[in-house]
């Protein structure tokens, strides 16, 4: 039996960002790339993605060359992503307005392809992360209490 597919996450991405809309897209690889990816050697933490000329490039995503690999190629190299032209339109006029970005979420295997599931985010101020960590707390203490008052 096979092993399981990784899911590689940026979790670092939901703390910096309030992400609001989500698009699922394919990615262009080469050579060993998906192996590596399918061993987890990859690094979403810093990567973003930028509309160029019609056209959807992430940027800054590190993926480990493959061990067995013929060619070497630049581990944190520009990678074209795959979205219909009416996506491309939405995450342009999205990208146009000041302080948005698009982060990459995560990376995952469907159908024996690589997906990455891409985020419109605008950045969090520190007041914000802080707040969102009290409610996370919050939340989570009257979690226990509920719990300890149910045995």
């Amino acid at each position: 039996m096979a092993a399981p597919t990784p899911t590689i996450a940026n979790r670092r991405a939901r703390h910096d960002y309030a992400i609001g809309e989500t698009f699922e897209c394919g990615i262009v690889l080469a050579g060993g790339e998906v192996k590596s990816i399918r061993d987890g050697k990859v690094v979403l933490r810093d990567a973003y993605a930028r509309v160029e000329d019609g056209e959807v490039w992430l940027y800054a995503m590190h993926v480990s060359p493959y061990a067995f690999a013929r060619h070497e190629l630049d581990p944190e190299r520009r990678r074209k992503l795959l979205l219909n032209r009416r996506e491309i339109v939405e995450l342009t006029q999205a990208t146009q307005q000041q302080g948005v970005s698009l982060i990459p979420l995560k990376l995952y295997f469907k159908d024996r392809r690589v997906k990455v599931e891409l985020g419109v985010g605008r950045g969090k101020k520190s007041y914000d992360k802080r707040q969102a960590i009290a409610e996370r707390d919050a939340k989570r203490e009257t979690d226990r209490a509920l719990k300890e008052s149910r045995r």
